[in-house]
């Protein structure tokens, strides 16, 4: 490139356009097979499904089939005997939205459907396998937030589509619509903290501790749009000073959000401390631009009729959801471990005595 041209501004300027004209095509172009490709896999599976060709033909169908296109459409892939079956599953899993009153699929839930990659149907419909409505859900979820295949099997496996949007809120009578229904489903219930590892006896300041510590994979349970503000939040209210267990910004709702944990049942009482701290965080941080804040509170577990009944008694937009965990260790598992210093002893004593011949 001369010089004239690497210091002219315009033409840098246009070279920068057409990378990102040529990105955006080829973005559409891919999209675009995509499509093609899935809408040939809808038909096929079509097909099989509605003219009964796998039954029709018997256990060697699939295996025929797959050799017969390997000879027509040679040197493409995607014609393997497992691969041909999804294509039957894929079109049975959408085609209906309700087993019991047959549908049609809408054009937009289709136009949805064709938008992501064969690899991540696959695992929907391992993972929704006559659930249309829970595929859907995936479906749309991958769209919305750009799922890779990983991150996608990661919220197949935890339970997603039961526990979104699922706590005990006052959302709907604390905050105006359609606000109160964006805030609704950034919740939760409960939450999975599987990521952790916690001693039985676990105390709130360890819980906090350890989410703080594996903050990347607490934000991606939380959701899309949290932005993490800080931890033990200080907060001057008067004469006194207040702490917040974990403070977030979500750009959803265009709100805080202030979270408070215990490790213990639900009481009543706790939600007389959440309710405080988002009125604190209302005066003292939101601006004209932010939306009012919201609390969540996040206990071990609760009683549902009080929590409801709790929930009659606050102002505040809060809400009540429980966490589950998988790996707790016994308080007492460390110091049953032998130390390094027996460790060693202890082989030296072996090696000696000859013990590992």
């Amino acid at each position: 490139m001369s010089e004239l041209m690497k210091k002219d501004t315009l033409y840098s300027n246009w070279i920068a356009e057409l990378k990102q004209k040529y990105l955006q095509q080829r973005m559409k172009a891919v999209v675009a097979v995509n499509s093609s490709l899935l809408q040939f896999y809808w038909n096929l599976g079509k097909d099989i499904s509605e003219k009964d060709l796998d039954n029709k033909y018997g256990s060697q169908f699939y295996k025929q089939l797959s050799n017969d296109l390997a000879v027509q459409i040679p040197n493409v892939k995607g014609f393997s005997p497992t691969n041909l079956k999804y294509t039957k599953y894929f079109y049975e899993l959408y085609s209906q939205q309700d087993i019991n009153r047959p549908q049609a699929v809408d054009d937009l839930k289709m136009q949805q459907i064709f938008s992501i990659p064969w690899g991540h149907h696959r695992f929907i419909i391992d993972k929704c396998r006559g659930n249309s409505l829970k595929a859907l859900f995936f479906v749309q979820q991958t769209i919305e937030h750009n799922w890779s295949r990983n991150v996608l099997l990661n919220f197949l496996d935890t339970d997603l589509f039961e526990r979104k949007g699922k706590a005990i809120t006052n959302f709907k009578q604390q905050l105006p619509a359609p606000q109160s229904d964006l805030a609704q489903e950034l919740t939760k219930d409960p939450y999975n903290f599987d990521f952790l590892t916690l001693s039985d006896d676990f105390k709130e300041k360890e819980l906090e501790t350890a989410l703080v510590d594996n903050m990347a994979r607490f934000l991606m349970e939380l959701g899309t749009g949290f932005s993490f503000m800080g931890r033990q939040y200080r907060m001057k209210v008067g004469n006194s000073e207040f702490f917040i267990d974990l403070l977030f910004y979500n750009t959803r709702i265009h709100a805080y959000c202030v979270i408070e944990l215990k490790a213990a049942t639900f009481k009543p009482e706790h939600l007389g401390q959440l309710s405080f701290y988002v009125s604190a965080v209302n005066h003292e941080l939101k601006s004209e631009m932010d939306n009012p804040t919201i609390g969540i509170l996040i206990c071990k577990d609760k009683d549902e009729i009080i929590a409801k009944y709790a929930l009659d008694t606050i102002n505040s937009p809060v809400g009540i959801s429980e966490y589950q965990l998988s790996k707790l260790y016994p308080a007492n598992f460390k110091s049953s471990l032998p130390t390094i210093e027996e460790i060693e002893r202890e082989l030296s004593k072996t090696y000696l005595s000859g013990e590992d011949d």
